[in-house]
């Protein structure tokens, strides 16, 4: 195991006390994915406090832990006065020790996958560092940057927020070489009075970017030179916009999208780009061009780090692909259930009308939570949206997504249900061999148990194929 904190490295930069020596060469939050070597943190929140958990980190072979109140748990601790904040200081101090140069992301929708895409670019010129999941609040974040090991080249994280000043925070601490925002588009809206908050909002990630960083702007959105004023008055004087309009230095030349991905050619600072981004999707192409950007604004090859992205990792409700096995065939399920906003569902509507299908096209789509008052109108507007795209059938979950039901004319109408747990059985009695499913929603809204309902079918039908290949009951 690689060294990453002692004992000591971690109570000075928590300015804690240490009680005990030891090498950690990871570090965790939960005692339930803690692995030998990890320094677990015992974070409070307001339903679980971590230090219940620390013996049982302990059995799982942690090295040591970070504690707020005196503690024999059987390994060496770090006594702090607050867990969470020396979370923090644990981020800042690997922040300052690292030789890694930094991209942050953030924006309405994209930010996730995104990071995926610069991260596979950035290992075409380096050892990369990045988040994983969606570790991109003030937990997230500092955890990220306390794994990361000095030596890394770069990293990329992402922010988060659905509050002002969140970002602000994130940044601080993360103190990034190259920020980016993807797209300003309705999602929070409950906590903003309208778009323009929310582009405020996420500008507050120019405020931590170091002196000569850059700033990457979509020039596509209608916010760019309100993000370019913000980056300027934080003193980011340089910005690279994307995007397929004119004067973008990072310009979409030619997209041609299919099902498995799409063959992209842009323009970087005047040189034309060829690559294949692996997930099929025009936005997918689109905010390829962040990434291309936030390499040659770290100097990189931009040419060399689009190769990257031809061979990306499906991320779990992130347009993750499976079969779920039916009678007589099977269904092809798009796991895109992670969360959801107005701008996203369109995105994701498209997809689903490029998807090949012998059957139907359907989308499962779960409440956009966070819209504020204008929540049931944005979800009815969707159903102009699913018209266009030529989805068969959308069936929906949750009592914002019922305006969306309601919206929708009769041929086009699946089941509605209260929740999602309600609408899986409804779906899965719905399909047919041949048909494309797009699950979709806010996180809160728990499409995951829509996915999980198909994937246990899934699995249960490969089990009894794999049973019969054995020679059991009903082998040939």
């Amino acid at each position: 195991m690689k060294p990453l904190w002692t004992g000591e490295e971690a109570a000075v930069a928590t300015g804690g006390v240490a009680r005990g020596s030891f090498v950690a060469a990871g570090v965790s939050i939960d005692s339930r994915s803690t692995a030998p070597g990890d320094l677990f943190v015992a974070l409070r929140g307001e339903n679980f406090d971590g230090h219940d958990f620390v013996s049982r980190a302990a059995a799982a072979g942690a090295a040591g832990a970070v504690v707020a109140q005196r503690a024999d748990p059987g390994l060496p601790t770090v006594e702090v006065g607050d867990t969470a904040d020396a979370l923090i200081a644990l981020g800042r101090a690997a922040r300052a020790r690292s030789r890694a140069r930094i991209v942050a992301i953030t924006g309405s929708v994209g930010k996730t996958g995104t990071r995926a895409m610069c991260a596979r670019a950035l290992e075409r010129l380096g050892a990369v560092h990045a988040s994983v999941a969606s570790f991109n609040n003030r937990i997230g974040l500092p955890l990220t940057l306390a794994r990361m090991d000095p030596q890394c080249d770069f990293a990329v994280l992402e922010m988060g927020m659905n509050r002002a000043g969140e970002i602000a925070e994130l940044t601080g601490i993360a103190q990034p070489d190259v920020a980016a925002i993807t797209k300003i588009a309705p999602a929070h809206l409950e906590f903003f009075r309208d778009l323009a908050a929310i582009a405020d909002a996420k500008a507050e990630i120019f405020a931590g970017v170091r002196d000569g960083g850059v700033a990457v702007l979509n020039r596509d959105d209608p916010f760019f030179e309100r993000l370019a004023d913000a980056a300027r008055e934080c003193g980011v004087l340089r910005a690279i916009g994307f995007g397929a309009a004119p004067g973008s230095d990072v310009r979409l030349l030619a997209c041609e999208t299919g099902p498995e991905g799409s063959r992209v050619r842009a323009e970087v600072a005047g040189a034309a780009v060829d690559y294949t981004v692996g997930f099929p999707g025009r936005h997918w192409a689109h905010n390829s061009l962040a990434v291309l950007a936030a390499v040659h604004a770290l100097g990189g090859d931009a040419a060399a780090a689009a190769g990257g992205l031809e061979t990306l990792d499906a991320l779990p409700g992130r347009g993750r692909r499976f079969r779920t096995m039916l009678d007589g065939g099977a269904a092809e399920i798009v796991d895109d259930a992670y969360n959801a906003s107005p701008a996203s569902v369109a995105a994701a509507f498209d997809l689903l009308a490029a998807t090949p299908a012998r059957g139907r096209r359907i989308a499962a789509i779960g409440d956009m939570l966070e819209l504020g008052a204008d929540g049931p109108a944005l979800h009815a507007a969707l159903a102009d949206h699913a018209r266009r795209a030529d989805i068969d059938l959308v069936f929906t979950a949750g009592p914002l997504a019922a305006a969306l039901h309601e919206a929708l004319p009769p041929e086009r109408r699946g089941a509605h249900a209260e929740d999602s747990a309600a609408l899986a059985p409804l779906l899965r009695a719905a399909l047919r061999p041949g048909d494309a499913v797009l699950v979709k929603g806010s996180h809160g809204a728990a499409m995951r148990r829509v996915v999980a309902a198909l994937e246990a079918t899934e699995t249960a039908e490969a089990a009894l194929r794999a049973d019969s290949g054995k020679g059991g009951p009903g082998a040939l």
